[in-house]
């Protein structure tokens, strides 16, 4: 009786503050989605959306440019929220980025070639073709890096980081490469894409990042608790009975198969997977259990906020958003990496 009494208390002490902070996360993102509805070059009226009385104006820019816009920047932001705190639950640090394994990298080097060697494409390949470059740029250097750790016969979590800042170091080479061959038109849109944006949000590009984050949140949730273990240092973790290796493969391809979405359909927009899982931590818990639903939460309302205003700032033309987020996760950083120095000290 006693052990269910307790067992009861620890599943209410688990369930009434994420059930807390789901809701609060929620409400928030809905007024943002409100919001981002309502602002824009063309303003729509939150009264008549509620009441479904929409000019055949509003019901245009509401159906074709706002609202899979909107969506994307959810998806997007969710995608590289989870992301990150899976990363840094892997690598055990705070400090760790879905980009240090190279998949943004990757990305950007096949970007780059698709601009700049092959050219402008065709019909629906034109529309499609950078988006698909990029998601296969990200997972074919993620496969590389995954078997670049394992050569020593035993998955590495620091030889996979070493291998991905070496990636990094020769994609961006080669992106600069190429960016130094392009002429103006394709320097400009090379330029676009590093910068990152949603401007170019369409329904299918909403349908496939869905059909990839929604598994991959469902992923992570369910390595939740075997992740807070691993915590606790891999020899322990192993000791308990977790499958180390097996749950580092999964974590680190969930990332790499989101943050690889996510970058096929926006460009790189940095700093989301940083900020988010730690703002999370500190002012929630760094279990696992909440981390990875609040961060998809919390991710889709920062990049949907920093998108809304960067469409709206300067009009009528807009900023690249990914501009924005590296405003306010560059000091963000900066202020965590002093942080660590400092408790180190």
């Amino acid at each position: 009786m006693i052990r269910t009494e307790k067992s009861t208390a620890g599943v209410d002490r688990l369930f009434t503050p994420l059930q807390f902070w789901i809701t609060v996360l929620a409400i928030s993102l809905i007024v943002i989605f409100l919001y981002a509805i309502k602002a824009g070059a063309i303003d729509i009226s939150v009264t008549n959306l509620l009441t479904l009385h929409l000019t055949d104006t509003e019901a245009v820019v509401l159906g074709e440019i706002r609202l899979p816009r909107i969506l994307l920047a959810c998806l997007v932001g969710s995608a590289l929220g989870i992301s990150g705190a899976a990363m840094q639950g892997v690598f055990r640090n705070p400090l760790a980025d879905p980009s240090l394994i190279g998949i943004a990298g990757g990305a950007s080097l096949a970007v780059a070639t698709m601009i700049v060697i092959v050219g402008p494409l065709p019909g629906l390949f034109a529309l499609y073709g950078l988006g698909a470059a990029a998601f296969a740029g990200g997972l074919i250097t993620s496969f590389f890096i995954l078997q670049l750790s394992r050569l020593s016969g035993d998955f590495s979590v620091t030889h996979m980081l070493l291998a991905g800042i070496a990636f990094n170091a020769l994609t961006m080479a080669g992106t600069g490469f190429l960016m130094f061959l392009s002429d103006d038109q394709e320097m400009r849109a090379l330029t676009f894409w590093t910068m990152g944006s949603l401007s170019g949000a369409l329904w299918p590009a909403v349908s496939f990042l869905a059909t990839i984050v929604i598994p991959v949140l469902c992923i992570l949730i369910r390595q939740a608790t075997a992740l807070n273990v691993f915590m606790l240092g891999e020899e322990n973790a192993n000791y308990i009975g977790v499958d180390t290796h097996r749950l580092k493969r999964t974590v680190i391809l969930c990332s790499a198969l989101s943050v690889g979405a996510a970058v096929a359909v926006s460009g790189l927009i940095g700093f989301i997977g940083l900020v988010v899982p730690h703002l999370i931590r500190l002012t929630v818990s760094s279990d696992h259990r909440y981390l990875f639903p609040l961060s998809a939460l919390l991710g889709a309302g920062l990049l949907l906020f920093a998108d809304t205003i960067a469409r709206t700032i300067v009009l009528p033309t807009e900023m690249p958003v990914g501009i924005l987020t590296s405003l306010i996760g560059g000091p963000f950083f900066l202020w965590l990496l002093v942080k660590q120095l400092r408790l180190r000290h």
